[in-house]
């Protein structure tokens, strides 16, 4: 397993991390991701170790707090092999503080996730969405606190605009506060926005990015084609998970999927395993989260690692997956002292 450095923190991390939102399965929403269970859930995490994979996600609102119990349980007497990465700020209760990235809620929630998980500390705290009610400086300064508490060893934001992003790391630099190392988004080969603004910034600044659902929110795990109905098990088919996850047109997706096809009949790797990899060669990127209902997905996703697409199949697949950008991003390509990140 390939380690990578998180961002310009001293910290590595594997190129692959377990993503653990299909543990529990609790309510529609998670419940149409997976449901594994404790013994299921200690079952992958054993698969992973044994593949050098020790990264594993979760946050709060997985499954209401079940997703971090189940995955506490499955590492229990073995928390110094493997990094563990959560995340708050998103509403986890129904009181009007139960919600956002005040102080209150931040070391209220950071308390929660280190009793269900089982330890008493994390490794990478990451603020779910960027809090436009509270102050950027009275954030920063809570997730400070709790790296000086020792409860919390790095932080990261997930879901981030671009000035969202920069505008906090103006803050920490100037008041002298713990940085943002990571940026925890959403990146695929039908998903290609991270490039426009969130990618430059990560190589300006040093923010590494930790990828969620690099597989299209289920759409190139190799099972969506043209003229086929969606497999029995696809999360596709539940409109509340539809709704929630990016929002593509069928056409673009089988537009990637054909030439994931002919790349997978010239490599022998399956269409899932190309287009994760096809993420991990991206700048930036500094891990890649998947997930698995069960151990046929999880090895099958394991090997997207020790290979690399060459560079004449990187370059089809980034032109079947190739997008007009919104403005001023079209507008600033034409710029010769402003050329595109990739």
């Amino acid at each position: 397993m390939e380690f990578r450095q998180l961002g310009g923190s001293g910290f590595k991390v594997p190129v692959l991390c377990f993503g653990t939102g299909t543990f529990g399965g609790r309510g529609e929403f998670f419940g149409s991701w997976g449901k594994s269970d404790v013994e299921e859930a200690t079952r992958l995490v054993d698969i992973c170790l044994e593949a050098g994979l020790n990264m594993f996600d979760t946050a709060d609102v997985y499954s209401d707090g079940l997703s971090e119990e189940i995955l506490g349980q499955a590492i229990r007497g073995r928390r110094e092999q493997v990094i563990l990465s959560t995340k708050a700020s998103f509403r986890l209760g129904k009181g009007p503080n139960d919600v956002g990235s005040s102080r209150h809620h931040l070391i209220k929630s950071c308390e929660g996730s280190l009793k269900r998980l089982g330890t008493d500390y994390i490794d990478i705290y990451q603020m779910h969405g960027f809090d436009a009610q509270t102050p950027i400086f009275e954030t920063l300064r809570a997730l400070d606190d709790l790296v000086q508490s020792g409860k919390v060893r790095y932080i990261g934001c997930s879901n981030f605009s671009g000035w969202h992003l920069m505008k906090s790391l103006a803050t920490s630099d100037r008041y002298g506060l713990t940085r943002y190392v990571a940026h925890q988004a959403y990146y695929s080969l039908i998903g290609r926005e991270l490039e426009w603004e969130l990618m430059p910034l990560g190589v300006a600044e040093g923010v590494g990015t930790l990828v969620w659902s690099p597989l299209g929110w289920g759409r190139l795990a190799g099972k969506v084609r043209r003229g086929q109905p969606l497999p029995e098990t696809s999360r596709l088919h539940t409109k509340v998970t539809v709704d929630n996850g990016p929002p593509v047109s069928n056409e673009y997706v089988y537009q990637v999927v054909d030439v994931l096809d002919e790349i997978a009949k010239e490599t022998g790797k399956t269409v899932a395993q190309i287009a994760l990899n096809w993420v991990l060669q991206r700048p930036t990127v500094s891990s890649v989260i998947f997930g698995a209902r069960n151990e046929e997905q999880l090895r099958q996703n394991l090997g997207a690692v020790g290979w690399s697409l060459t560079a004449a199949q990187v370059a089809k697949l980034d032109q079947a997956s190739a997008t007009t950008p919104v403005y001023p991003y079209w507008h600033q390509r034409g710029y010769e002292r402003n050329p595109a990140l990739v």
